[in-house]
């Protein structure tokens, strides 16, 4: 089976995530598909049902349980974050001195379906385009990273290694099953450095989106391209980044579909005076001890404004939130803020 590095990318590889059972997976993936069919006019009539039956129980208790249940279970996350940290894998201890020796976890496992075929999330998919990096390069990805992260002067992003001396490093905390919050275990990241090893500020996280956001649109403004320095990346390499991939899919998402390395929402809009939905591009990040998000919603400029040069980019909103604490969801939360201040813009 041929895995490039684009599969890689988009999570079609093939390559396992930390569950190393495929029939738990494609179970995992049935649940997920069927939660999805189900509308929310069907969401919204079962929960009216079930609030129509609670008022019929004679029983007080009885029906102050299932009161209390029902609010437990919308309040919580969904269970599949919870359960994906039961797995072993994501508390390895071990410290690799090279990504290519990180690899031996996992590269005599089978894969667990014809690379291109079907979307898959694997952290381990991105160690492996990591070992890419360190090979073409000629040095060690996480030299690799730093020199970026310096070019893009993101100086306070680096790998989170357990005995460096990092300046303002946070405490990493979990609930545990008595819903009280702890402290969260050693876990050594040197086997996955590309997949969720280095700690970033929410400064440096904008600075990111922002490099991405001005590569992605200087392109789009024509008469003053010579005014303007080129992007960090080619405007036609970003907008690679940020197309929907065939075969992908997005679970923390409703409408975005996963592209390169970023999951995207694509500008649509059905009917007039109806919903509309605007691109942005995001990714949510989950460590132990630890939760993220970087969105990214460009302005939707008019032509007059780039060819005549009345704006300049990065045109749009940024929104990042870090959290150090571990199954925070945080995907919806970083695009109403974004919107909110998009709509603000508009108002002024």
């Amino acid at each position: 089976a041929v895995i490039t590095t684009r599969l890689l990318v988009s999570h079609l590889s093939g390559i396992r995530h930390y569950e190393k059972d495929i029939t738990k997976v494609k179970e995992e993936k049935e649940k997920a598909n069927r939660a999805l069919k189900l509308t929310k006019s069907n969401q919204e009539k079962e929960l009216k049902e079930k609030e129509a039956k609670s008022l019929e129980k004679t029983d007080s208790v009885k029906a102050k349980k299932e009161h209390e249940d029902e609010v437990k279970s919308r309040n919580s996350k969904p269970g599949r974050r919870e359960k994906e940290f039961e797995q072993e894998e994501y508390y390895l201890k071990e410290k690799f001195e090279s990504v290519i020796e990180s690899l031996k976890i996992f590269k005599n496992d089978p894969l667990f379906f014809k690379p291109g075929s079907q979307f898959l999330y694997s952290t381990f998919g991105f160690t492996l385009l990591s070992a890419v990096v360190e090979r073409v390069s000629g040095q060690k990805f996480t030299d690799y990273m730093l020199k970026i992260f310096r070019d893009l002067d993101m100086l306070s992003t680096v790998q989170d290694d357990n005995e460096a001396m990092i300046y303002n490093r946070a405490r990493y905390y979990v609930y545990n099953k008595k819903g009280r919050l702890v402290n969260a275990p050693y876990v050594d990241n040197s086997y996955k450095w590309a997949g969720g090893g280095f700690l970033s500020s929410v400064g440096d996280l904008l600075k990111f989106g922002n490099a991405l956001l001005y590569s992605y649109q200087v392109g789009q403004f024509k008469n003053i391209n010579g005014k303007l320095l080129p992007g960090y990346l080619r405007p036609d390499t970003v907008t690679m980044m940020w197309t929907p991939v065939p075969k992908t899919e997005v679970s923390w998402d409703r409408d975005g579909k996963y592209a390169m390395a970023w999951s995207v929402a694509e500008k649509k809009q059905q009917y007039g005076c109806c919903r509309q939905q605007r691109h942005y591009a995001a990714h949510t990040g989950s460590a132990v001890g630890a939760s993220s998000v970087l969105l990214v919603l460009p302005e939707e400029l008019g032509s007059e404004a780039m060819e005549n040069g009345l704006v300049a980019p990065p045109r749009g909103v940024i929104v990042t939130i870090i959290c150090n604490m571990q199954s925070v969801s945080l995907s919806s939360t970083a695009l109403k803020i974004a919107r909110e201040f998009d709509k603000e813009k508009w108002v002024q």
